[in-house]
């Protein structure tokens, strides 16, 4: 069974980032459906009922620091739309396999995709809140230019639950890079997870992402973190390499 609480890190922390009104919506599909998009060495991660999952998630990611040096002002801060499923090695580490993740700040993109070789695009962002909603708008700025509009209201009952910690509670991603696959760990508090309620989705990124069908349908799991909540500081090791 997953916990809430994420073991302590391998080694010490090298990135540190904090994670703040996240929306997580999740569709379950077939484990022959995310099976080709697994890193050598991984398969993919299934949930009690043998379903695996696909998540668009979308969030402010701030404070971004490689440590030991402190954050840099104006870079540090930007809106990330991920599309990701999940994954298991042979260890049995659980992890992220991340199909795309858009990024408002360049730098950032270009420092991701060099060091660990995650899917990094750059994207025009934004976020509106108002006394009970966000709403998160984007349009990737290279290839096909896919959009999304995902607008949602976080509710007040906590979620804590087996599928819920399957579907966040992932302490971890893998990654092809170089030639070799890696997977990269990661710790923060656990979720403050509360139920929330799916107002208009409109996306192109599920779709860009090899998930034609999805955006179609209502999501099977709509989570997010508490309206006002600070959010959660992240801090990542460095990557190892699967044997």
């Amino acid at each position: 069974m997953m916990t809430a609480t994420a073991p302590p890190l391998p080694g010490r922390a090298v990135i540190r980032q904090r994670w703040s009104d996240v929306v997580f919506l999740h569709w379950r599909v077939a484990p022959t459906a995310v099976a080709p998009f697994m890193p050598p060495g991984t398969r993919p991660d299934v949930d009690a009922n043998g379903d695996a999952w696909v998540g668009l998630i979308p969030f402010v990611l701030s404070d971004h620091a490689f440590l030991p040096l402190p954050p840099v002002p104006g870079l540090g801060t930007f809106i990330e739309i991920n599309v990701r499923t999940y994954s298991v090695d042979a260890a049995g580490n659980r992890g992220v396999v991340f199909r795309s993740l858009d990024a408002e700040q360049l730098p950032s993109v270009l420092a991701a995709r060099a060091l660990f070789g995650l899917p990094y695009q750059w994207m025009h962002a934004g976020l509106r809140r108002d006394d009970d909603t966000l709403e998160y708008r984007g349009r990737r700025r290279t290839g096909s230019r896919p959009t999304t509009r995902i607008h949602a209201r976080p509710g007040t009952t906590p979620v804590d639950a087996e599928l819920s910690r399957f579907l966040t509670a992932r302490w971890g991603f893998h990654e092809r890079h170089l030639g070799r696959t890696i997977h990269a760990r990661n710790q923060h508090e656990p979720w403050p997870l509360v139920e929330a309620e799916l107002l208009h989705l409109d996306d192109e990124l599920l779709a860009a992402a090899g998930f034609a069908d999805l955006a179609a349908r209502a999501p099977d799991s709509v989570l997010a973190t508490p309206l006002g909540h600070p959010g959660m500081v992240t801090e990542f090791a460095r990557a190892t390499t699967l044997r």
